[in-house]
């Protein structure tokens, strides 16, 4: 049975599954913008470069990988990096992060030199009214810091991509002053910034639209990155938007970790542009990836986050687990791994798991016995419903072997579950 006939896609029916004409170039800022979350705790650099290699395994093109003028250890931490991205021949393209300054721009020139790598160069200025207005900027004095750092970088073989912050806040003339003189002096690609979330879908797609108007009378080969922030809970949205409207690369972070409440998800938007037929990328590594982040940067993965939290794909009701299983019998993994959700597990590496719970009817108990070789008897079946019922919770499996045990019957010990479809 062809999975396509069974499933009316009301999302392509809207034009979403448009394949598009030019690559989804994609930016992972957790080392970066991600370690700005006051939350998180800042990983070693041996923690630092796994996920630098789990981004490798995810096809994420660039990996912004911190600020050399931070201080500290910052610039031989991060020419350490560089060089182990070197050694180990990961095409993920290592970039740097600086204000619009030379004394930031300078070490990243001198970590590009020692290693002999040319490093993207993010440079970036505040480009809103109440930025302005709070830094006491005027137009004039910010062209001249975008044309002396673009310049700076480019003659010293940078690649070089101007970012203005708080664009979406932004007046059109403004950007295009600043935009404008950051071409001009040699910039390759563009950074379109929802600084504090502020953007919907609609007003990101108005602004990258307006961009990609410019940037074709301009320069027709400069690029266009969006870079989202999470305070509406738009930014996955809002990235599509962007890509709909004519941006080539957007910018995320693992576990969506940044400041305040955070940067786009990149788990998440990963899913979505393969679903969309976007992008064609091996995600088995997804919830690995998220999950070493969650442990490098002591921050929790929620059990009820998108695909890669512990609920995701759970199920202790009796009517969605009973479809499961009817879908299962079938012999089609894909059907089972799609009655009840819109993203397939089997996609990210993981598994449906049925559990045994309040909510839950025969079936959940039958499927947990069988997959654990346990001979689902009337007396099995009857003891662990009963339990269930009368629980507020889902029952651990510790739970449940107590029941087990309890009864006259013999309770076999039985196997583990097997990997695919199997309860926790």
């Amino acid at each position: 049975m062809d999975p396509q006939r069974l499933v009316y896609d009301w999302n392509r029916a809207a034009g979403e599954g448009q394949p598009r004409h030019v690559p989804v170039e994609l930016v992972d800022e957790t080392l970066r913008d991600g370690l700005q979350s006051p939350s998180a705790i800042a990983p070693t650099l041996d923690e630092k470069f796994e996920l630098l290699v789990l981004m490798e395994r995810l096809g994420i093109d660039t990996a912004v990988i911190g600020i050399p003028a931070a201080g500290g250890s910052s610039v031989e931490d991060l020419e350490w990096l560089v060089r182990r991205m070197t050694e180990a021949r990961l095409s993920l393209k290592p970039c740097c992060a600086a204000r619009t300054l030379a004394s930031d721009i300078e070490p990243i020139i001198e970590i590009s030199q020692r290693v002999g790598r040319a490093l993207e160069m993010t440079t970036f200025i505040g480009s809103s009214p109440i930025r302005q207005y709070v830094e006491d900027w005027d137009l004039s004095r910010m062209m001249k810091l975008t044309r002396d750092a673009v310049s700076l970088g480019v003659r010293n073989s940078l690649h070089v991509t101007f970012v203005t912050e708080d664009t979406t806040r932004a007046r059109p003339e403004d950007l295009v002053s600043l935009y404008g003189t950051a071409i001009a002096a040699g910039a390759t690609r563009i950074c379109v910034c929802d600084t504090v979330g502020h953007a919907t879908p609609e007003g990101a797609a108005a602004l990258v639209g307006f961009l990609a108007e410019f940037v074709a009378r301009e320069n027709p080969a400069v690029r266009i990155d969006w870079h989202g922030h999470e305070d509406r809970g738009l930014s996955v949205a809002n990235s599509l938007a962007a890509l709909r409207a004519g941006a080539h690369r957007v910018h995320g972070c693992g576990l969506g970790v940044g400041e305040r409440v955070g940067n786009t998800p990149l788990d998440q938007l990963l899913v979505n542009l393969q679903l969309l037929g976007w992008i064609d990328r091996d995600l088995s590594a997804l919830a690995t990836y998220v999950g070493k982040v969650s442990a490098c940067l002591k921050v929790p993965i929620p059990d009820g986050y998108p695909v890669v939290g512990r609920d995701a794909f759970r199920t202790g009701t009796g009517v969605h687990a009973a479809a499961i299983v009817k879908a299962r019998a079938k012999g089609h993994d894909w059907l089972a791994d799609r009655i009840y959700s819109g993203v397939p597990a089997a996609m990210v590496g993981l598994t449906q798991v049925i559990e045994v719970g309040p909510m839950s009817g025969e079936s959940n108990v039958i499927f947990w016995l069988r997959t654990r070789d346990i001979d689902p008897t009337p007396g099995r079946v009857a003891a662990l419903y009963r339990a269930a019922k009368a629980s507020d919770h889902v029952l651990s499996e510790s739970e449940i072997r107590t029941v087990l045990s309890a009864l006259p019957e013999p309770a076999a010990v039985g196997a583990p579950a097997p990997a695919r479809f199997r309860s926790s």
